[in-house]
């Protein structure tokens, strides 16, 4: 019976961590779908208010790591629920203060609060279970952000567009007090990490760990080289239109978002070849999609493949990430996000200049090379090896 509760609990604590993550992720990608009511309340161009999402990325990828340094010997719930609180009054300030450049410093904030709750998600929702099933866990937390873009942001777009965009960010804070009761109720208090963010950061920045980070980014510009630019794909070349693009993308949320909570279970088995398997099966999806173009229904197949492929991949990483930190995993936890933020940005960068000069398959087949070279990469970071685990004792004997 306390086996089977402390069982109960644990699913508790996880689908708590899922839901702040979810909320958060919402939060992240919903200015993309009411930016033009923003940029208009606002008086700016759309060019202008798109600096939102800019923001955030950026928030996310360097506050992020910043304030999980900061915070590394803190207390996991205590930071959990402080950054919720955070991150409500930052949203908070979006419907009080119609100034853009508060806007921008709102949205930064956001996203590095968003960034120090995942990396403290994934460092508490391992420590509630055993090693060999860590994987299931991190893909049970980060599956919150899949299943936010194929379903929270769509609704919290079609909220914007029919009561107005403040009327989705009023249900993000409301959806953040609800995430902020929950942990404060569910999550329990995890260890405090022993070692000092020096300590920390000498395993966090190893080169077996850049190297695995560099593979996050590699995998993520590939596919945002191909994806950010799929709707004039779409368009031009499957021949499809208005509603029936929502039905595409879908298509690739649903199945990124399954991919993401079922990889953990291939990441617990063996993270290192799951990789390999993973941007195999991602580069021969960006070659079918350009093979196969203009057949919708293939298209939508391929699509949903390659979202399985994709989200598959993510509790990989963050395994391997962690485990090849050793004791510097609390620090490391943080990094995957950064990396994968810089190649959104790095792909979606490639495939502009990819469409303006060649036309609407050119980003596809940017998206193609690039991931090309992870396979080879993935194959090599296979052979990395966590530090010693007298080195890790010297560190941080208990760390979480």
């Amino acid at each position: 019976m306390d086996a089977q509760l402390s069982l109960a609990r644990t699913n508790l604590a996880l689908a708590t961590l899922f839901f702040g993550v979810f909320v958060l992720g919402c939060a992240e990608m919903l200015v993309v779908g009411v930016l033009n009511l923003i940029a208009t309340d606002l008086r700016v161009s759309v060019a202008a208010a798109g600096t939102l999402v800019t923001a955030y990325a950026l928030g996310m990828a360097i506050g992020g790591p910043i304030l999980t340094a900061l915070t590394i010997r803190l207390d996991k719930r205590a930071v959990l629920v402080g950054t919720l609180i955070l991150f409500a009054l930052a949203n908070l300030v979006l419907l009080l203060v119609p100034d853009l450049g508060l806007f921008v410093a709102a949205r930064v904030l956001a996203g590095a609060v968003q960034g120090l709750f995942i990396a403290v998600g994934f460092v508490t929702g391992m420590a509630l279970v055993p090693p060999e099933r860590a994987g299931r866990a991190i893909s049970v937390i980060i599956s919150g952000i899949s299943v936010s873009a194929a379903l929270g942001v769509p609704l919290g777009t079609l909220v914007g567009q029919t009561v107005g965009w403040r009327g989705s960010f009023t249900g993000i804070i409301l959806l953040s007090v609800v995430a902020l009761i929950a942990t404060v109720a569910l999550v329990p208090s995890v260890p405090r990490t022993t070692g000092g963010v020096a300590g920390q950061a000498r395993y966090a920045f190893a080169p077996r760990v850049l190297a695995v980070l560099a593979l996050n980014f590699l995998v993520f510009a590939a596919v945002y080289s191909a994806l950010t630019y799929i709707v004039p794909f779409l368009e031009g070349v499957t021949g499809i239109s208005g509603a029936l693009i929502s039905v595409f993308l879908l298509a690739y949320g649903l199945a990124n978002a399954i991919g993401a909570f079922g990889g953990g279970r291939f990441a617990d088995r063996n993270a290192a070849r799951t990789l390999i398997v993973a941007t195999v099966g991602t580069a021969a999806c960006l070659l079918a999609l350009h093979l196969v173009g203009a057949v919708a229904l293939l298209v939508a197949l391929v699509m949903s493949a390659l979202g399985l492929f994709v989200g598959g991949t993510v509790p990989s990483l963050q395994v391997r990430v962690v485990i090849l930190a050793g004791p510097g995993g609390a620090l490391a936890s943080a990094l995957p996000g950064s990396a994968i933020n810089v190649g959104i940005a790095a792909g979606s960068v490639a495939g502009g200049v990819a469409i303006s000069g060649s036309g609407a398959s050119a980003p596809l087949i940017t998206g193609l090379l690039i991931a090309l070279i992870t396979i080879p990469v993935a194959w090599a970071t296979g052979f990395l090896k966590p530090p010693a685990v007298q080195a890790a004792a010297e560190l941080t004997p208990d760390a979480v």
